[in-house]
């Protein structure tokens, strides 16, 4: 179904005000307010990586009250288990029976802070609920609400007391946003800010409704099928990078992406057309999203751990070999 102008335009309205918003309270990391607002409009994962105090957890609050939506926040430990997320069943004295109780995961938005401080165990208690979006307790299943978005944070891999994702968990991140630290006028008013107490006052400027239409309107985003073929190949080039890459680069790839990376393209670039105002998707929607598609989808070797190279840069090659429609 095509999309009319006045779609579009009240698409840009609320995209515009959640962005204002956005900038109004978190200083700099303009990318992660973009990446958030794309995780909403396509109603997917999203996992943030940086040292602790870059803001994560405050863009996440952030988004969630631009949109006056229901909020849970995790804070992941070593001893935290599957049942204090997702629920459990409690035995009811007054009735004897057991009475199910979902867990916090029940929210629009649900913040699993430092996730791979967690075990193994409680991690993969996550995958029904980001991939199903149920719960499952006492053998009953509950649907989770229509906007669900998973915002994950992570601590670099190599600090103590981490456990590093699994390949299908990873997965399961429509996008995956690295953090860097903010330039020096950044975070000066980071203090300004601070000093003002600006956190202090909730305005929500849209509502969970107005989420429902952007990923309503999202999906008739119109896709060519060149545009499709040109995700396809880039996904399979991940795979068949000894084909197209030069040995020094094609040697650290020990895996390449799945086809979940070819559909998260596909929905991220639709997204991102949406807030650039458009109906249709071009090359250029797809390539701005690719290190947040394929950075946790391609598999490094130790051998790139031990040279040193960077998962962006085997992306950058990758796309330059693919010839864009």
């Amino acid at each position: 179904m095509e999309i009319s102008n006045e779609d579009l335009q009240r698409a840009v309205s609320i995209i515009n005000r959640l962005d204002q918003y956005y900038g109004s309270k978190v200083v700099g990391q303009k990318f992660l307010g973009f990446s958030l607002i794309v995780a909403m409009i396509t109603n997917g994962h999203i996992l943030l990586e940086s040292v602790p105090g870059l803001a994560k957890t405050t863009a996440a609050k952030v988004m969630t009250e631009a949109v006056n939506g229901s909020f849970s926040r995790i804070q992941c430990t070593p001893d935290l288990i599957p049942s204090d997320i997702v629920g459990t069943q409690i035995y009811n004295d007054i009735t004897k029976t057991f009475d199910d109780k979902i867990g916090p995961v029940y929210s629009n938005f649900l913040l699993l802070d430092e996730i791979n401080r967690s075990s193994a165990k409680t991690q993969s208690a996550m995958l029904e609920v980001m991939q199903e979006k149920t719960v499952s307790i006492g053998g009953k299943a509950y649907k989770l609400p229509e906007v669900f978005v998973v915002i994950a944070t992570q601590n670099p891999i190599e600090q103590e007391g981490t456990y590093m994702l699994s390949e299908a968990q990873q997965d399961r991140f429509l996008l995956k946003v690295i953090l860097d630290y903010p330039d020096r006028d950044a975070e000066v008013e980071v203090l300004n800010r601070i000093e003002k107490d600006v956190f202090s006052d909730v305005n929500p400027v849209a509502s969970v409704e107005d989420i429902e239409y952007l990923q309503s309107l999202c999906k008739n985003v119109y896709v060519d099928d060149a545009i499709k073929k040109y995700i396809v190949d880039i996904v399979r080039a991940t795979r068949e990078a000894d084909k197209i890459l030069p040995p020094e680069l094609s040697q650290y790839i020990q895996m390449g992406a799945s086809t979940r990376a070819a559909i998260a393209f596909m929905e991220a670039a639709k997204a991102v057309a949406l807030v650039n105002g458009r109906g249709y998707v071009t090359p250029e929607d797809v390539k701005f999203m690719r290190y947040s598609i394929l950075r946790h989808r391609i598999m490094l070797n130790f051998s790139a751990l031990a040279d040193g190279v960077k998962v962006e840069t085997l992306i950058d090659a990758i796309i330059g070999k693919v010839p864009t429609p």
